[in-house]
């Protein structure tokens, strides 16, 4: 039996092939913490829909030339990661 991380890298690997993305390198374990900042920064719903809007914003930086697909990547997810972390900074403090 696979473990959970075979199991990802497998399904990853599968999804970036039918998409035609074979080319694109995906940190698993970066969009896992990304999406586990979220989860628990916000609420657990937004955990999917961080993810998704920082690979959409990724998509059109790289898509556009803006940056590489991993500068792209990396940006988004930063960005995400720390708007997550003000929003629950914010929330304690009442803001």
């Amino acid at each position: 039996m696979k473990s959970q991380d075979e199991t990802l890298e497998d399904w990853c690997r599968a999804l970036l092939q039918a998409l035609e993305l074979e080319d694109v390198e995906v940190d698993v374990n970066a969009v896992l913490a990304l999406a586990g900042v979220a989860a628990h920064s916000v609420v657990r719903p937004a955990a999917p829909l961080t993810t998704f809007i920082a690979g959409f914003a990724a998509g059109l930086a790289a898509g556009t030339g803006q940056a590489t697909d991993a500068v792209s990547m990396e940006a988004a997810m930063g960005v995400a990661r720390k708007l997550a972390k003000d929003y629950a900074a914010n929330e304690v403090s009442g803001a």
